[in-house]
């Protein structure tokens, strides 16, 4: 069967790994992807491939390079604006693009765009707001709506704690300077043709040296919403375009007017956005929570206080889709339930699947100071690069748990218990091969390295499963097998 090639696209996808591949890194339902597919078309059909220079930026976007058939400068962090201000003076004939996310744009790089926009500079801003921060685990953003669940706002975005969301094109349109800027969606068919049409005039704007150009376009998140790709469409339409609607604010090549409003979006629900508590003041604010605090009493420390006598810090690290995280956060867990401090700390690449990633997690009778671990008493390697990263900064007497693939070059630092654990194996046998973190766990129970009570380590392997209620037992069960070979394996 003949494959039929995107206009503007290359013919492979490299970052895959895969030869002749054509599959992105974007998740399923990722607005991202179809933005990608209209400024890749747009870019081809007006013939500017040659002329074009896109700034990629860091955030869901930052693998642009490996579809779109154009040249590319990678920015800093909420730093494409600036890259851009600075191609699109040094080469005024080029048609230059950033592409940003609402992290990227309306957090650290808000004051790159905002001054940038204010100066006029002749570049086009492809904005994509899906109101939070997709690619590092769906944390709350600027745009976030008030409400909004997420994992640093879980009881819903408050804006006595938090403020209010962000409306980058409201707050733009203020300026003298832009002679462009719109918002549109890719939440179904019509906003698609809306948001390609828009596509195409920022091109256009910029092939012509018309000045700066803002496009706004609300894109679901599905992996964050905690949808499927229909209802996060229907959140997209039903919540984010009554926050930010659709429409265009200004546009100076129109010949009367220059300013068009969306049709009203549709009203309803497809998440439940829960109500939070209202406050005139942050002192009111804080007043309140003193108050609920003396109401419920210093909370009880339980078994965990008697039992850990001083702080305990942990460094979990392996390749990205082993489990590396949700380890580290059943330890963490653990030690909640025995109502002990804990913090957990995440560190990862941008891949999503197979670059290296890490957790810190620190478990302490005490108020905690930092959540950084750079010299652990536990360390839990599932591959080499991370133990040849991060073994020699064990502490003494502590404890290295590597999983048995692993080539151990050099032994640990004197003093630093090296335990070698047949962690992938076992899963594979066991029938699950993606528990290997499981039988992690399993061996820092053997091991006693946590501190913590065995049932605390159940307890939070289990909670770890409360979405997918048909893996509980079976994971109850491998943890309780893995242990129970260790145990024999050292007896």
């Amino acid at each position: 069967m003949k494959t039929i090639e995107q206009k503007g696209m290359y013919r492979e996808f490299p970052r895959c790994g895969k030869p002749h591949a054509r599959t992105t890194h974007y998740c399923p339902g990722c607005g991202h992807g179809i933005v990608n597919k209209l400024v890749a078309e747009a870019c081809a059909e007006l013939g500017l491939q040659d002329r074009t220079i896109f700034v990629d930026p860091v955030g869901c976007g930052v693998f642009t390079y490996y579809y779109w058939d154009a040249a590319h400068i990678s920015a800093a962090h909420g730093r494409a604006s600036a890259a851009a201000t600075g191609v699109a003076r040094a080469r005024p004939g080029a048609v230059t693009i950033a592409y940003q996310g609402d992290g990227d744009l309306g957090a650290i790089g808000f004051n790159n765009a905002f001054q940038a926009a204010s100066r006029g500079e002749r570049f086009g801003c492809i904005f994509i707001n899906n109101s939070l921060y997709g690619m590092t685990g769906g944390q709350m953003a600027p745009t976030t709506l008030e409400g909004e669940t997420t994992t640093t706002t879980p009881y819903g975005r408050d804006p006595a704690l938090t403020g209010h969301p962000l409306h980058v094109c409201e707050v733009f349109n203020q300026l003298q300077a832009p002679f462009y800027i719109a918002r549109v969606s890719v939440a179904d068919t019509k906003r698609i043709m809306q948001a390609k049409a828009a596509i195409r005039k920022v091109f256009e704007l910029q092939r012509d040296g018309k000045g700066y150009a803002m496009l706004e376009i609300l894109a679901p998140c599905p992996t964050n919403f905690r949808m499927d790709a229909q209802k996060a469409a229907r959140f997209c339409i039903d919540e984010m375009e009554r926050e930010f609607p659709l429409g265009v604010f200004r546009d100076r090549s129109a010949q009367a007017g220059g300013e068009e409003s969306a049709a009203a979006p549709a009203q309803g629900s497809a998440l439940a956005v829960r109500p939070v508590p209202r406050f005139n003041s942050c002192a009111e604010l804080f007043s309140a929570s003193a108050g609920a605090q003396a109401a419920d009493g210093a909370p009880e420390r339980g078994a965990g206080m008697a039992r850990l006598s001083k702080e305990l810090r942990f460094k979990f690290a392996g390749y990205g889709g082993q489990g590396i995280l949700s380890l580290g956060l059943c330890v963490a867990e653990a030690a909640r339930l025995e109502n002990l401090h804990t913090l957990w700390f995440p560190s990862y690449g941008p891949e999503q699947r197979g670059g290296s990633a890490s957790c810190s997690v620190v478990v302490s009778p005490q108020r905690i100071g930092a959540p950084s671990v750079e010299h652990p008493d536990v360390l839990v390697c599932m591959n080499q690069p991370s133990y040849e990263r991060f073994a020699a900064d064990v502490k003494p007497g502590g404890l290295v748990i590597v999983d048995e693939t692993v080539p151990v070059a050099k032994e640990p630092p004197e003093g630093v218990r090296l335990r070698r654990v047949p962690a992938i194996a076992m899963a594979e046998e066991f029938g699950v091969p993606k528990a290997a973190n499981t039988m992690m766990l399993a061996a820092l129970k053997v091991c006693k390295a946590t501190g913590l009570a065995d049932a605390s380590l159940e307890e939070a392997l289990c909670a770890s499963f409360k979405k997918k209620p048909q893996l509980i037992e079976k994971n109850r069960e491998i943890f309780h097998r893995a242990a129970k070979a260790l145990e024999n394996r050292n007896a």
